[in-house]
């Protein structure tokens, strides 16, 4: 039913939402009792409401911004696009803004990290496309196509790590391993197998007893996550020569084609943060059979994780990277995917040949979206540098530590930026809250009441704010979540 409150005008935007619009992962009959929030302006990292009321941004608008809401750079930057022209065909033109953006990607992905070298292939060529569903749809199918080509295998296959969330398109549901999501679509999809999620706080091999830290801290186990990866892939091996479609063991992947992951840290998942080292020994592994690997950061890239992409914090670049969210600093639309050159000669041929890759968007590589984006890396490389983004880090770590004192939050997950920190009913026995308690939902619903805006992950709240945001503001923030938590579960 829909609920209007007495005074509501015919046209308020709420009334007008609730009447038309269909939300995203939102049950609508809840959505639909009382009136939203309708955000109609923001500054730095505030949002502000119709009724005037400011927010803290704590969910960086669905992770996708990272300077600041009217950041007068970026505002500059897509009032001077608009000035020359707003869009135009990418098929059978170029443009302008581009290709100079396509070529600060390839250029930033060859860098190491300040920690680690990374290894490797070059990834040279960029494939522009609309969100994250669509750069990982690019990756999957350019993946099957070049596998199929270079190798002759006739149906690759791919696996992933379980709970992953890779978008809603119907590759990215078959690569992504989130059963809720699934259970509707199931029929639909294309088969792909997963292996365990390094998920230490929950993981059944580990037998450390819990502590007031990061579980990957205290964890007690012998890599039985990293071992699963070998077996599957042995596994697969076995079944593929038993059936005749391993093909030779020098002639490409004898296993899985590809491995699909979120380094460094799962997003929809619940903030699942990822030991160290845990990345390089599975891709060790997926090299070790010849087969290639996506990065999916569309959540973890543009400097979440500490340095400008997730993989270089692992020390491992892909063959395949998916970008989206940060690409223009939350202001456009606008996803990447980011191959190799051996890729790219996959698809080239004579007209007759029919090599081309079959895949399109009628926005890919807008100017405006390409225009804002080189002025966030701007941004990226200056004022919001990886040295900014640490101090930010620390700042969160310092206003973390008063919540460990809470008997409900069981683990607290922390890369970078990023952090996830899980609600229990006993942080001691690790016990979940039931999912009719909708505990996450109801400490944001607190959270929303005192000034500060996020959604949470069933039981996971997420804490992930723009660049922009202060030391006192993040001292502020933190103390709301912690009386919000004390509020709603204590």
């Amino acid at each position: 039913m829909n609920s209007k409150e007495p005074d509501q005008q015919p046209n308020d935007p709420a009334s007008l939402d609730q009447t038309y619009l269909w939300r995203p992962f939102t049950q609508m009959q809840d959505w639909m009792q009382v009136r939203p929030v309708v955000i109609a302006s923001g500054s730095g990292a505030t949002l502000v409401d119709d009724q005037g009321r400011e927010y803290l941004d704590c969910n960086a608008s669905i992770w996708t911004n990272l300077h600041g809401h009217k950041r007068r750079e970026l505002d500059a930057a897509l009032k001077n696009q608009i000035d020359q022209i707003s869009h135009s065909s990418p098929l059978g033109l170029s443009n302008i803004p581009a290709p100079l953006l396509a070529q600060k990607l390839a250029d930033s992905t060859q860098n190491d990290s300040v920690d680690n070298r990374v290894e490797g292939p070059e990834l040279k060529k960029v494939f522009f496309s609309d969100d994250g569903s669509t750069a990982m749809e690019v990756a999957l199918k350019l993946s099957f196509e070049a596998t199929r080509r270079r190798y002759g295998k006739a149906k690759p296959s791919f696996i992933s790590v379980k709970n992953a969330y890779h978008g809603d398109t119907i590759g990215a549901v078959s690569a992504g391993k989130v059963d809720l999501f699934h259970q509707s679509f199931g029929p639909m999809l294309f088969p792909t197998e997963t292996v365990m999620s390094p998920y230490c706080y929950r993981c059944p091999f580990n037998q450390g007893t819990p502590e007031r830290t990061d579980a990957r801290l205290w964890r007690r186990c012998h890599w039985e996550c990293v071992s699963e990866v070998e077996s599957r892939f042995d596994e697969e091996k076995r079944n593929n020569i038993r059936t005749g479609a391993a093909g030779n063991d020098d002639d490409g992947p004898n296993s899985f084609s590809t491995f699909i992951v979120e380094p460094i840290m799962q997003g929809a998942a619940g903030m699942i943060a990822q030991p160290e080292g845990w990345l390089q020994r599975v891709i060790q592994i997926v090299r070790d059979y010849g087969a290639q690997w996506i990065a999916d950061e569309v959540m973890t890239g543009f400097g979440r994780t500490g340095p400008l992409f997730a993989f270089q914090k692992g020390g491992v670049r892909p063959d395949f990277l998916a970008l989206a969210k940060g690409l223009t600093g939350g202001y456009l639309p606008m996803a990447a995917t980011l191959t190799t050159e051996e890729v790219f000669e996959e698809f080239l041929g004579s007209y007759e040949d029919f090599k081309t890759f079959f895949h399109g968007h009628s926005y890919t590589a807008n100017q405006l979206g390409a225009a804002v984006g080189l002025k966030s890396f701007e941004l990226l490389e200056t004022t919001h540098n990886e040295s900014h983004r640490t101090k930010i880090a620390g700042w969160i770590r310092e206003g973390l530590r008063p919540l460990w004192n809470l008997p409900v939050v069981g683990d607290i997950r922390q890369e970078g930026t990023v952090v996830g920190i899980e609600l229990v009913k006993d942080w001691k026995t690790r016990e979940p809250f039931p999912l009719e308690a909708q505990a996450g939902i109801r400490v944001c619903n607190r959270l929303k009441e005192l000034g500060v805006l996020t959604r949470p992950i069933g039981s996971v709240l997420v804490f992930m704010t723009p660049y922009c945001i202060s030391e006192e503001e993040t001292r502020k923030a933190l103390e709301k979540y912690a009386q919000a938590i004390q509020s709603e579960l204590m």
